[in-house]
């Protein structure tokens, strides 16, 4: 008899499958909207393991304390401005219909106020292409284009830690942990390394069973394509 597959052990849910969430620090949030400019300093840069990125602490003048992803080039004691007339400057928060056509930002909010979500990770950027009266076009890391809504926020400059793959991993225990913190398995037997009594694609059948599976199968068969309508290369 043969063990669990690990499609079944992950949706089970359990500990080893799980994000560490208890052990994140904090969330990316912009300052709330507001008519005025809101100006803040930064006080400090932090690491949070649940993003890649460093994470700047910033006290508004109005009490409030906010973390926002660290642009290259911040340090602590930098100003950093948040509101609609705030000025095209490093690390400054602006709706996109007041930046220039060009301009790299990051951390582009989806809907107005909902703190940011598409270019985040370290490195990556998206810049402003151009403006409309009802929407800004937007191009995005994976250079395809979006149609934002103008009031959607944004960080000008690109988010710091672009080289952290250049540094070599050196050792799997250092993996280990890399993976760990995101709740990802590792080190991971491939399929086809198996036993048949271990997963559908292990034992010699291997080179000739397809990778398609139907929906209504069981979950110890339920690998691959689930359902797929096609598979292979699309030809053009």
């Amino acid at each position: 008899m043969g063990k669990r597959i690990g499609a079944q052990r992950k949706g089970r849910g359990s500990l080893t499958h799980r994000s560490p969430s208890h052990r994140y620090k904090t969330r990316i949030e912009y300052s709330e909207l507001s008519k005025d400019n809101v100006t803040g300093t930064v006080t400090s840069i932090i690491h949070d393991s649940s993003k890649n990125a460093p994470v700047a602490c910033i006290s508004y003048g109005n009490g409030s304390k906010k973390h926002i992803l660290a642009p290259e080039g911040i340090k602590v004691g930098s100003a950093v401005e948040c509101g609609g007339s705030a000025p095209i400057k490093l690390g400054n928060t602006l709706p996109l219909t007041k930046i220039p056509e060009g301009t790299p930002v990051f951390n582009i909010e989806v809907r107005p106020g909902d703190g940011g979500k598409l270019a985040r990770s370290s490195g990556n950027y998206a810049t402003v292409i151009s403006h409309d009266a009802e929407k800004t076009v937007v191009k995005l890391p994976s250079k395809t284009f979006k149609s934002l809504n103008p009031q959607c926020r944004a960080t000008i400059g690109v988010p710091a830690g672009g080289d952290r793959k250049s540094k070599p991993i050196g050792k799997a225990g250092i993996n280990w942990h890399i993976k760990r913190t995101r709740g990802k398995q590792y080190p991971r037997t491939s399929a086809v390394a198996m036993n048949p009594v271990d997963h559908k694609f292990g034992g010699s059948a291997k080179p000739g069973i397809s990778k398609t599976t139907k929906k209504t199968a069981s979950p110890g068969a339920k690998v691959g394509s689930f359902g797929a309508k096609r598979t292979g290369r699309r030809k053009r």
